[in-house]
């Protein structure tokens, strides 16, 4: 952790002080977490090797376009990165409409209904985790223009890496449906769907410890079947 008062200006508020000072005390959790999260990810790594090969060419033979997707996400402290995931969607799936995925969206390809539905779009994401930039348990990293949204207490959830999972993807499984026919997307996302989420993400933070998250990655598996 970094010292309080070196923390990004936007850090430093009473709302984000109580969940600092927790995240304080748990040095030993926040080190196994690490630890965890680089043999975790390293084994992974050379078991799917063989599976995310096959995706690959399966993305290529179905839909025209790269095998995977780059974008910009905002991690711990407010830093930008690029996450990596295997692509669902035609190509120019950004241009053609919001930045969230609704129900029967139709920029999402034959091979990417199946890869989401069985989170396996998520598999090169263990590449972010072994470069830092993201862990197994923490909140879904954001893209830039709705964490410039967020209000005091919602930096509190920047204050440890990304994650691939969290509470609210769990509760928020079937967030497409829940965007399904909005007038605007974007809008219902910002302000109702995220501050719902983030009521989650700020209790992960409060109850933080290395074996909550090996709960919460035991609850995203039966989640997932």
């Amino acid at each position: 952790m970094k010292k309080w008062e070196k923390l990004p200006p936007q850090f430093r508020n009473d709302a984000v002080r109580p969940y600092y000072d927790t995240l304080s005390r748990k040095t030993g959790s926040l080190i196994l977490k690490r630890c965890f999260d680089i043999l975790t990810a390293l084994i992974l790594t050379i078991i799917c090797i063989p599976f995310m090969l096959i995706i690959a060419v399966w993305i290529k033979c179905d839909s025209k376009g790269g095998v995977f997707f780059l974008q910009k996400r905002i991690t711990k402290y407010g830093r930008p990165f690029r996450i990596v995931k295997f692509r669902t969607m035609v190509s120019d799936a950004e241009k053609q409409g919001t930045q969230v995925t609704v129900q029967n969206d139709s920029r999402v390809t034959k091979a990417g209904k199946f890869l989401r539905k069985c989170r396996l779009d998520e598999l090169p994401q263990l590449f972010n985790v072994l470069k830092g930039d993201m862990t197994f348990v923490g909140t879904r990293p954001e893209v830039p223009k709705y964490v410039d949204g967020y209000t005091n207490e919602m930096y509190a959830t920047l204050l440890m890496p990304a994650g691939i999972t969290s509470l609210a993807s769990i509760k928020f499984k079937d967030e497409e449906k829940l965007l399904s026919g909005a007038d605007d997307t974007d809008e219902v996302y910002l302000h109702t769907v995220l501050p719902q989420k983030m009521a989650y993400n700020l209790e992960y933070i409060s109850k933080f410890n290395f074996f909550y998250d090996i709960k919460l990655m035991f609850m995203t598996f039966f989640a997932v079947l």
